[in-house]
């Protein structure tokens, strides 16, 4: 794959780029992300063979690190990449605050792909497809940068009525528990669009299940509805 930066919007990098500062606040805008990341993480542990401790991870769209710092707080040799210099600023003071150590690049899927092939153990992708032109080439690059047996996982919104109610209606305007603007419903992949997308890859669908989050008492718990957030973990075979 030739390595380019294309494949990213300069208004979806702006827009978290200027909450940067709110990422590491756990009652802040990022609260949802703060509240489902344990079950995130625990997912990602449970398929990686042996769980994650002592392998080699990379986050895609890692933002201002959450899910990177949770993987290497877990025992894995971490990189994270994004495109908004702003939160990866953010993820390394914090990195760094915390004493904890993980690779931050500011890198496109893309290009990691071609500089590093099939060199991780376990690839993540979590709330970045939704946000970018062209996720299938994301997708392709996810599956190129895993090695074979690898788990490759993404989290995103479904396109429905019902997540446009919920994630972007109810989230953003009536609750304000995200950034009015965070999700354009456009972007929104249905399942059968991502698992199309992951299988043209080379991909393997392993599980796929939708999570609930109550904003409420800000538990999150797994489902079998996929009609709005949901997670899907793919094998490299």
């Amino acid at each position: 794959m030739a390595a380019t930066v294309d494949n990213a919007d300069p208004a979806e990098l702006e827009k978290f780029s200027s909450l940067a500062s709110q990422w590491w606040d756990p009652d802040g805008k990022f609260r949802p992300l703060h509240d489902i990341n344990p079950l995130r993480l625990a997912l990602v542990d449970r398929h990686c063979a042996g769980g994650v401790k002592g392998k080699r991870a990379i986050d895609i769209g890692c933002g201002g690190g959450l899910v990177s710092e949770g993987l290497a707080r877990m025992g894995a040799r971490v990189t994270g990449i994004d495109l908004a210099d702003k939160a990866l600023a953010v993820a390394k003071l914090h990195a760094l605050d915390e004493g904890i150590s993980v690779d931050y690049r500011t890198c496109a899927a893309e290009t990691a792909a071609a500089e590093m092939p099939e060199q991780f153990d376990v690839v993540t992708c979590l709330e970045m497809l939704e946000h970018v032109p062209d996720p299938a080439s994301v997708i392709t690059a996810c599956a190129e940068l895993a090695k074979p047996g690898a788990p490759v996982v993404f989290s995103t919104i479904s396109r429905t009525a019902k997540a446009y109610a919920t994630a972007i209606i109810g989230a953003e305007y009536v609750l304000g528990l995200l950034p009015k603007g965070t999700h354009e419903y456009s972007r929104f992949l249905k399942p059968s669009e991502l698992v199309g997308f992951a299988r043209a890859a080379g991909l393997q669908l392993v599980e796929l299940c939708g999570m609930d989050y109550n904003p409420f008492t800000h538990v999150a718990k797994w489902s079998t509805d996929t009609t709005v957030n949901y997670i899907a973990v793919f094998r490299k075979p």
